[in-house]
């Protein structure tokens, strides 16, 4: 294989070859350029990746650090802004105070878990309501509700037990760091 065709290519060993990672570069101006198709594109374009579920990454186009983060959270606070916001003022600030507190390590993997919950009973959802008209929808729904109930139940006991090994974890911390001092547990 020629060097450049291992910048196009990524060696798996179970599937083969699979395509590099998107490339995206911002750019001091601010813009983003995407290098697989050689072109400036916008934030939505960016959702729009999100949502196809491509795998990309965003770097500055000077000194090569990764700016994803930034730019998905650029993402987020633009559909924040535009007329239904999924977070109140109270989630933000919330979530805006676990920031330099004990937990703050806790919290990132506690939501990712609970959105990946979510994400599933969506997809369920999706799956068992393929093809249904609007109408075909709703009376679906009126007549799914043990089922609903069923998978936010589950939902609800997949979040209870993140949060109780969370706990676990947090006590299993504070018992090594009180060893460390010497200290016991009374």
């Amino acid at each position: 294989m020629a060097p450049n065709q291992k910048e196009f290519l990524v060696q798996s060993k179970k599937s083969g070859p699979k395509p590099a990672q998107r490339v995206i570069k911002k750019y001091p101006n601010r813009r983003l350029y995407d290098t697989e198709t050689s072109s400036y594109i916008t934030l939505a374009e960016i959702k729009q990746l999100v949502m196809n579920k491509a795998s990309f990454v965003v770097r500055d186009a000077k000194s090569g650090d990764d700016l994803t983060r930034s730019i998905l959270l650029q993402v987020i606070l633009e559909e924040e802004a535009g007329g239904a916001p999924m977070f109140t003022e109270q989630v933000l600030a919330s979530i805006i105070r676990f920031y330099g507190q004990a937990m703050q390590s806790y919290m990132g993997p506690y939501l990712e878990k609970n959105i990946q919950a979510m994400s599933e009973v969506q997809a369920q959802l999706s799956e068992k309501a393929e093809g249904l008209t609007p109408e075909m929808w709703s009376r679906f729904m009126a007549a799914q509700s043990p089922v609903l109930q069923g998978l936010m139940g589950n939902y609800v006991e997949q979040s209870k037990n993140v949060f109780l090994q969370m706990q676990e974890q947090m006590q299993k911390n504070t018992e090594q760091v009180l060893g460390a001092f010497g200290l016991k547990r009374p």
